[in-house]
């Protein structure tokens, strides 16, 4: 197995000519995959009683149903009009209503809410009022903007049912909130943990690192057996977020390693005047030092831990320089 350099723009710039040209990588473990899709493209399972999950094996949507109508849980476009087809195929089976009268936003960003058009206008759109704010802003037709809000906390009671709604702060978005179904077992929390999986590039393209860093703890507090990621193609467990946060300590804690390890002198001496060309030298060194050894441990364990590591542990880096201002250095 060849050993990729991801963590420069060489990589990037590859511009290989056949699929034989492209690294590889090691094998994705069989307990990090979900059950197979259907012709349609997507797999509906129950959670627990009425609660059910959809997923296209890369992204992830769940629905309740209820006396009132359906609450949807967040509208992936890459499962677009599966969605419906997903709650039509559990209302038939169960007898119950196929309509969606509630849709709540886990945040604002289009992946996990561009199909939120294809429901009707008079659906109850709910979200943190962060999450109306930047939806205004980006004025997508294929997300309308919550017209329920709330700040901290909300507690929904639709139907007999009882979704809990709870804003801790910035992680992943400014926006992302907890969902927390506490009569099923279940909390969704989107973008942070994905359940066998490393994060993809950047920490999930993550905004607030110390606050990504926190929320697997935060999650752990809320009492739950199912946990829903909106990623990939299986539900998660406890342990599956007590593995993510261990990965994230140990890079964290490779990170402090390789900034206090790594001599800055060889880039600075070999491109002189050009800055840039030695920084981005002495970042991609102390980034390529610290993710070997997580990479090397999680291999195995976490799927695409050897494809995606390297991104994560330089934005991770970034933020412990620039946010907690590790190995930060006054001119004398």
């Amino acid at each position: 197995m060849s050993t990729a350099d991801t963590t420069t723009e060489a990589f990037a710039n590859a511009r290989p000519s056949s699929a034989e040209a492209l690294p590889d990588y090691a094998p994705v473990p069989q307990s990090a995959l979900g059950p197979a899709l259907n012709e349609q493209g997507y797999y509906v399972g129950r959670v627990e009683r009425n609660l059910y999950w959809v997923t296209d094996g890369t992204y992830q949507s769940a629905f309740l149903t209820t006396a009132d109508g359906v609450v949807l849980l967040d509208a992936p476009p890459t499962i677009g009009h599966n969605l419906q087809r997903a709650v039509d195929e559990i209302a038939a089976a169960n007898g119950v209503s196929n309509k969606v009268s509630h849709l709540v936003y886990s945040h604002h960003h289009a992946d996990h809410a561009g199909a939120s058009s294809l429901f009707d206008r008079d659906v109850a759109r709910i979200g943190h009022e962060e999450t109306r704010k930047l939806l205004l802003r980006d004025d997508d037709p294929a997300r309308p903007a919550p017209e329920e809000t709330f700040q901290d906390r909300r507690t929904l009671e639709i139907g007999g049912e009882r979704i809990e709604l709870a804003w801790h702060g910035s992680n992943h978005s400014p926006d992302n909130i907890y969902i927390h179904l506490p009569d099923h077992a279940t909390l969704m929390l989107v973008d942070i943990v994905n359940p066998g999986w490393a994060p993809v590039y950047l920490s999930n393209l993550t905004e607030d690192i110390p606050g990504y860093m926190e929320a697997p703890a935060t999650a752990l507090t809320y009492p739950w057996k199912h946990f829903i990621g909106g990623h990939l193609g299986r539900l998660g467990t406890r342990d599956d977020v007590a593995l993510h946060q261990q990965y994230m300590a140990d890079i964290a804690a490779s990170v402090r390693t390789a900034i206090d390890t790594v001599d800055p002198t060889p880039y600075f001496a070999k491109y002189g005047e050009n800055v840039w060309a030695a920084v981005r030298g002495l970042l991609d060194a102390t980034t390529a030092a610290a993710a070997s050894p997580v990479i090397e441990k999680y291999t195995g364990v976490v799927a695409a831990a050897d494809v995606f590591t390297a991104s994560t542990t330089f934005w991770v880096m970034e933020s412990i320089r620039l946010d907690l201002g590790y190995g930060s250095q006054v001119h004398l």
